[in-house]
């Protein structure tokens, strides 16, 4: 799919709904008609009289918003991939695997020019409709396949700025990265397990690759009320280990 699909948010209070203009959206709130020229910061009322707001979709939303293929990659995951790596206009960025495609579409509203692979022929064509959604169908492409059994063509491909990769076999990909990566060129590799990363590790410094660092992913919210202010007693927010790590 390629193109842009136009959709916008309607939020009521803790409700957020994702809709296209001129479609008929219903709730137990009332029936709205959602005109075709509608626009962002305005207000339309169901008949029932209940107010929505119109909101843009923007980044941080198509976490929650996009089609789902497994549990994506969080918003603040994303913010450190692209801090870590410094992924601007320009870019050129190589990503395995795809999933869900937040972290693909992220990349891309960034600026950058991004190949990802997806090794399920149908999820990769969720991805593709996840890219249009997010309006990036033109900045992402979505090959589906293993990017290990792709290496011999993409050599033959300019280099790559930046390699993403959230898969099993990343240490493997990892071994290319000095081929694959243009002179200063970054790595950033997701790992659900602290053992993956050790594995990551070990590679990248087998490989020559430079500023090797590995952190913990984890974030905890505060409460603020009447008592007094302190971290949010809900489950840490652990989510994986980021590596990066950089070319010659």
């Amino acid at each position: 799919m390629s193109g842009h699909v136009r959709r916008v948010l309607l939020v009521h209070d803790d409700r957020e709904y994702l809709v296209e203009p001129g479609e008929e959206f219903g709730t137990d709130l009332g029936v709205l008609e959602v005109p075709e020229d509608v626009e962002p910061g305005e207000t339309l009322e169901t008949h029932l009289g209940t107010a929505f707001r119109v909101r843009a979709l923007r980044g941080p939303d198509l976490f929650h918003h996009f089609e789902r293929t497994g549990a994506p990659m969080v918003p603040r995951d994303v913010g450190l991939v692209i801090g870590e790596t410094g992924i601007s206009v320009g870019d050129r960025v190589l990503d395995a695997g795809t999933g869900t495609g937040v972290l693909a579409a992220s990349m891309a509203r960034a600026g950058a020019s991004v190949v990802t692979y997806e090794r399920d022929p149908d999820f990769a064509d969720v991805a593709r409709e996840n890219m249009a959604l997010a309006g990036v169908a033109d900045a992402v492409e979505v090959r589906a396949g293993d990017v290990l059994e792709s290496l011999e063509s993409l050599v033959d491909e300019p280099e790559f700025d930046v390699l993403t990769l959230d898969t099993g076999d990343a240490p493997s990909m990892v071994e290319q990265a000095p081929t694959l990566l243009v002179d200063g060129g970054f790595l950033a590799v997701y790992s659900p397990f602290v053992e993956d990363s050790r594995e990551v590790v070990e590679t990248a410094h087998e490989v020559g690759l430079t500023d090797v660092r590995t952190h913990e992913t984890i974030q905890r919210e505060m409460d603020f009320d009447g008592r007094g202010s302190r971290p949010s007693t809900a489950p840490v927010g652990h989510t994986g280990y980021l590596t990066v790590a950089r070319t010659t």
